[in-house]
C-alpha cells in the first residue's frame, strides 16, 4: 500500500475540527512573556470520560508537539462551522508567527492553563498531559480533561472531509 492510497482511505472518515492552543515559557525572569502557539487538529477524540481523557495526534518535531513536550498544560477549542478561516489559518505550512495569527480571533484565557480559548466555539477544554506515545511520525498526547465550557453551544460543527473543512447537512 502506498502513502496516497492510505491518505486517500483515511480521508473518506470525517472528523471534527479543534485548534490546540498553548503558551511557551517566558524566556527567563523579566524577559517578554510567552508566545501563544495554536494548532489545527482533527485527530482529536475522548477516551475516558472516568477519568475525563482526551486524545490528540501531533506531527512529531512540530512546533506544538515541541510546546507540549515542555508544557504541561493546553486548551482545546471545538470550532463551529463559522469558523472555518481559523482552520484554515493555523493549519498553514509556513505560516507567520502565531501572535500575528491570534491577533483578530477573539479568545479569552484558560484560567487552569494560560492557553487561549477561541470565542464562539461550540466547546472549549483545558487539559493537563497524562502520557504521551512515539506512534510512526506522529506523537499521541492523552490529555486529563481540567475544564470544559460551552461558550457557543449553538450551531453544527466544522467537519474535515476527502481534504476539505465541510459542515453537516
Amino acid at each position: 500500500m502506498s502513502n496516497d492510497e492510505f491518505r486517500a482511505a483515511m480521508s473518506r472518515l470525517a472528523a471534527g475540527v479543534v485548534l490546540v492552543t498553548g503558551v511557551e515559557e517566558p524566556l527567563g525572569e523579566g524577559g517578554p512573556a510567552g508566545e501563544d502557539v495554536g494548532m489545527t487538529a482533527t485527530a482529536f477524540l475522548s477516551v475516558s470520560l472516568d477519568p475525563p481523557l482526551v486524545l490528540v495526534s501531533l506531527r512529531e518535531g512540530s512546533r506544538m508537539d515541541d510546546l507540549l513536550a515542555e508544557q504541561p498544560r493546553w486548551g482545546v477549542s471545538v470550532l463551529s462551522e463559522s469558523q472555518r478561516h481559523i482552520a484554515g489559518r493555523f493549519a498553514m505550512k509556513g505560516r507567520i508567527s502565531d501572535r500575528l495569527l491570534f491577533a483578530d480571533i477573539p479568545y479569552v484565557r484558560g484560567e487552569l492553563s494560560g492557553a487561549p480559548l477561541v470565542g464562539g466555539a461550540l466547546a472549549t477544554l483545558e487539559c493537563e498531559t497524562e502520557s504521551r506515545v512515539e506512534a510512526g511520525d506522529h506523537t499521541l498526547v492523552v490529555g486529563r480533561v481540567l475544564s470544559a465550557s460551552l461558550p457557543s453551544p449553538e450551531g453544527g460543527p466544522l467537519m474535515y472531509f476527502r481534504g476539505r473543512y465541510r459542515q453537516l447537512g
